[in-house]
């Protein structure tokens, strides 16, 4: 029961490439934008599709797996994990953002699939 706590689970495209940084203890972390579509018909019955963006950070492994595999339009299902976190912009303003750290993902219509 423990796996469900705290689980996010997406299938969308990656809106760029990965963004990598490599910290002193050679330590990756990847960052990404992830575009998933919500399709739906309202009430006039007229169809609708929205598109929810979600911001995306890999660490390690994964990172690693990331800048190789994954380029902007990629297609990848992923698991992770909902965090929350605050900054203090060079203007003095307090920014919140919310992140899905990633565990494990898979590329999507591919043939050799990636998982972590």
């Amino acid at each position: 029961m423990n796996t469900l706590r705290n689980s996010v689970h997406l299938i969308g495209r990656a809106g760029q490439d990965p963004e990598i940084r490599t910290f002193d203890n050679d330590r990756k972390m990847a960052r990404f934008s992830l575009a998933t579509d919500d399709n739906y018909t309202n009430n006039r019955g007229e169809k609708v599709s929205e598109t929810t963006w979600h911001n995306i950070v890999a660490w390690g492994k994964s990172a690693e797996l990331l800048e190789q595999l994954v380029q902007k339009g990629s297609e990848i299902a992923l698991e992770g994990k909902l965090c929350n976190r605050s900054y203090t912009d060079k203007d003095g303003v307090k920014k919140y953002v919310s992140e899905v750290e990633l565990r494990e993902f898979v590329l999507v219509g591919r043939k050799q699939a990636a998982a972590v």
